[in-house]
């Protein structure tokens, strides 16, 4: 049994949808950070696995993943710096409990 399209469609299904829960169930900021990474990367896999099995000799999907790559870096360094700033602050990363941008 060779490994095809729809089991990749299938990895990064259970991918996404694991990071969802995760970033929508937990309350810790760095959690909620790893989670919409799990997310990037399921969106890479389906990304990686269309352009092999639909268009095998362009890479449109292997450059569009490293651009989500680039992304998800630059979300990785703004959102630590910006849970940093708040720990510093508040001694806590609890999401439920950063009000700053309430009046």
């Amino acid at each position: 049994m060779a490994i095809g399209l729809q089991h990749y469609i299938i990895l990064s299904a259970i991918l996404f949808c694991i990071g969802l829960y995760g970033a929508l169930a937990k309350r810790n900021a760095v959690i909620i950070l790893m989670s919409i990474e799990i997310m990037l990367n399921a969106s890479n896999v389906a990304l990686v696995a269309f352009s092999r099995f639909i268009v095998p000799d362009l890479l449109t999907g292997q450059i569009f993943a490293i651009f989500v790559m680039t992304v998800a870096a630059a979300e990785v360094a703004v959102g630590l710096a910006i849970i940093i700033a708040l720990y510093r602050q508040r001694e806590k990363v609890d999401v439920g409990e950063i009000d700053l941008m309430k009046w």
